[in-house]
């Protein structure tokens, strides 16, 4: 709670609590939103026309050809992990070609620790 910024009023409700228990309470009313088919649910036209407005007020994050990269591959791994793929290889997170130590310090994908 010390870590929060105060501006002249005592912390109440959400503001109390962690960002963890706030993330876990929204998450639960957005999964009862949908299950009672209230949730509004974007349609790409909707998204476009969002995203093309907060390209115009300069608020959208433009991201670097790096920051897609890993925004991609990230995406692909969850879509193959969600899908049970994994084409009989365990794939290293991190790893890229260059790396040539790449089994000595790096994980499998999904390994528990």
């Amino acid at each position: 709670m010390d870590s929060q910024p105060r501006i002249g009023r005592s912390l109440r409700g959400f503001a109390s609590m962690s960002k963890d228990r706030q993330r876990e309470i929204a998450s639960r009313g957005g999964r009862a939103a949908h299950e009672r088919g209230t949730a509004h649910e974007f349609n790409s036209s909707e998204a476009s026309l969002a995203a093309r407005i907060g390209h115009q007020r300069g608020t959208a994050h433009e991201f670097t050809a790096d920051e897609a990269r890993q925004a991609g591959r990230k995406g692909g791994l969850a879509r193959a992990r969600n899908r049970g793929g994994s084409n009989g290889s365990q794939e290293l997170v991190g790893a890229t070609a260059s790396d040539s130590s790449v089994e000595s310090n790096m994980e499998p994908v999904g390994a528990m620790n």
